[in-house]
């Protein structure tokens, strides 16, 4: 059945991606957050959404554009250094090893998230 929160009507699937790119939007800005700390950078918490979003949509451009290929991946991975290095005004080498420690936190992440909150 589907369900309208604020004038918009979402079928039960649309909800659900509507809830899973949240839930995975805040999980990878409080990862972002993290990293970019222990690299002593001092933008807080909103650059690190910033980040999450940006990155998302580089991906889903890349993605859209280029297919689901390896091509799509180095377009959009290298995307996101560029937007990094903006957005926490860092070089691209830096920018480069904090990607490198988020996307191991997001895969250990990953790994542990979906048995501690149980099907959703």
């Amino acid at each position: 059945m589907p369900t309208t929160i604020g004038g918009i009507t979402f079928s039960g699937s649309a909800l659900g991606a509507v809830i899973f790119f949240v839930i995975g939007w805040i999980i990878s800005a409080i990862i972002i957050y993290v990293v970019t700390k222990l690299f002593q950078q001092s933008e807080g918490i909103g650059t690190a959404f910033l980040a999450a979003l940006v990155g998302a949509i580089i991906y889903a451009l890349a993605y859209f554009f280029l297919g689901s290929g390896l091509l799509a991946a180095v377009v959009a991975g290298l995307g996101w250094l560029v937007a990094l290095a903006l957005l926490y005004e860092m070089s691209g080498f830096r920018a480069l090893a904090v990607a490198v420690v988020v996307w191991i936190v997001a895969i250990i992440v990953g790994w542990f998230l979906p048995t501690i909150l149980g099907p959703l």
